[in-house]
């Protein structure tokens, strides 16, 4: 895990997890918003956010599965 954290280009909390950061992972998988904001929350929660994060994570999943829902 690298040690050059920086607040604006590799945050601390987006780091924790093998060293990928959410933005290039939603990037390289064509994520859209809402999905991309679910990853975005579950990977940085215990670092973070704690509770709120995943509460975060359960309303943009809530809305992924509404809209995936609505498209039948």
């Amino acid at each position: 895990m690298p040690d050059d954290y920086d607040p604006i280009e590799r945050p601390r909390h987006y780091c924790q997890r093998g060293g990928i950061e959410p933005f290039e992972f939603i990037q390289s998988n064509s994520l859209g918003f809402a999905a991309g904001n679910v990853v975005k929350y579950i990977i940085r929660y215990e670092e973070k956010g704690g509770v709120v994060d995943l509460e975060k994570a359960r309303w943009y999943l809530d809305r992924l599965i509404d809209e995936e829902l609505s498209d039948r």
